[in-house]
């Protein structure tokens, strides 16, 4: 199976199964906008809550806050994005799309190489949209012009040039501008950090590759403040902390490439950057990014706005204004990995519902971030009472838990493993004797006889 034919099933299989749908879809649609489904939203939150309980709830030196999506116009004047938030942009002349210049090379370059050349099935919607011309034939495209990617908007009952303001691009600014309320709230001293989730928008021209590149998304990310001369040393901390926070989601590690950026292609904040770079069925893209930001960011915040946002270090009795070392990831992108390292295929099925030429889908979650931790099911419905009884307590105790008594136990286990149960518990008529019920493990497929009455500690520490 190749890797566009695997990208072409996870898709279709994320919509099925109630993971990802496409944003206002009986209208036909909004490009790079996807909305989450009953089991997407379980994955997406807990993705989120893992994240938070390990950088902000268990840690002494990150505190957390929820900066507002619009904000005042001159943030984004003295960040730089007003200015230079933007993509090189080509433009037909003939039917007047625009595409970012860097892709429409990419795909070129593809469609003129090897195999892909023929092979337009290699080709996502958008890339075919850049290959060939509504109006008949090639694109005639311009120069590259640069293009802004923020949405703006206007505040107020008038709109003019003193109402108007942009969505948020990122969540970082929020954090630089609200330093020295975090600094006088929390009593931190350095070095510490401000952490955030929340919601950003971009006007990419050209989306695709699902939740890769899309125009609505969430950024989970630390501004961690340190004292100059210590942000090296900080650097090497996080990118070692987020590559493991990756590991232990279930990304493998032969999934995972370090790319340094270039001094070339350094943003004009930046000391350093590093991405970790996920090998998806499309091709290597960035999953995370850790940046050293230096001080350049509470410099310009305290220029424009005229305010102090220096931190008095009490050890030399100087203010300084801190680095700042800010590790950030895509929890959209990191969703998408995460579908996509744990989505196997297997021929003819695992359980006696399945023949040899039919084949089952197995979500392989970590148990931690499975939409569903426990499946119950009556091996009849007759049995139902009792099993309802166990599912109960233990949604009580494990948070989301089904119950299902339709169609055989084999469907029955097909339908959890194409979701990523990782355990299915079977309430049988040994259960009214022994007292006991049958676990079964997803990945390994064993099954444990457990007593009704321990099925808690059971599953204690593995969600």
């Amino acid at each position: 199976m190749t890797g566009a034919d695997k990208f072409q099933k996870i898709v279709a299989w994320a919509k099925r199964k109630g993971f990802i749908y496409p944003s206002s879809e009986i209208y036909g649609g909004i490009g790079g906008v996807y909305d989450f489904g009953p089991y997407g939203v379980e994955l997406l939150r807990n993705i989120k809550n893992l994240w938070w309980g390990r950088f902000v709830s268990g840690r002494d030196d990150v505190v957390g806050i929820d900066s507002s999506v619009l904000m005042n116009r001159k943030v984004w004047q003295a960040s730089g994005h007003e200015k230079g938030f933007s993509d090189p942009l080509v433009e037909c002349k003939k039917c007047h799309q625009r595409f970012r210049a860097d892709i429409v090379d990419e795909v070129i370059a593809r469609a003129s190489s090897g195999e892909e050349k023929s092979d337009w099935e290699n080709f996502s919607e958008e890339e075919k949209a850049i290959l060939r011309c509504p109006k008949g034939d090639k694109h005639e495209l311009t120069q590259a012009k640069q293009f802004n990617l923020m949405f703006k908007t206007s505040v107020g009952s008038t709109e003019n040039s003193d109402s108007y303001t942009y969505f948020r691009p990122e969540t970082a600014q929020g954090m630089f501008v609200n330093f020295k309320n975090v600094l006088e709230t929390s009593r931190q001293k350095l070095p510490f950090g401000i952490a955030q989730i929340g919601k950003c928008f971009r006007n990419e021209i050209t989306t695709g590759e699902y939740l890769f590149r899309v125009r609505e998304f969430e950024i989970a990310e630390i501004e961690y403040f340190v004292k100059p001369g210590k942000d090296e040393e900080w650097f090497e901390y996080w990118l070692k902390e987020w590559k493991q926070f990756l590991l232990d989601l279930g990304i493998s590690e032969k999934n995972l490439v370090e790319h340094e950026h270039p001094k070339s292609e350094l943003s004009h904040y930046s000391k350093r950057t590093v991405d970790y770079n996920y090998k998806f069925p499309f091709g290597e893209k960035e999953l995370t990014g850790l940046a050293n930001r230096t001080d350049f960011d509470l410099k310009s915040h305290a220029k424009a706005s005229g305010k102090d946002l220096q931190y008095f270090d009490q050890e030399t009795g100087k203010k300084i204004y801190p680095y700042v070392v800010e590790p950030t990831l895509g929890i959209g992108r990191l969703v998408l990995a995460l579908i996509c390292e744990s989505y196997e295929e297997i021929k003819g099925g695992r359980s006696k519902a399945e023949t040899e030429t039919e084949k089952e889908v197995i979500m392989h979650f970590n148990s931690k971030i499975a939409p569903v931790k426990i499946a119950v099911f009556p091996l009849t419905k007759k049995l139902k009472s009792s099993a309802k009884t166990i599912y109960r307590n233990l949604k009580k105790e494990f948070g989301f838990v089904e119950y299902d008594e339709t169609g055989s136990v084999g469907r029955r286990y097909r339908r959890q493993d194409e979701i990523g149960t990782p355990y299915c518990i079977t309430y049988d008529f040994d259960s009214e004797n022994d007292k006991k019920v049958t676990v079964r493990n997803r990945d390994t497929m064993k099954q444990d006889r457990i007593k009704i009455a321990e099925l808690k500690k059971y599953f204690g520490d593995k969600f």
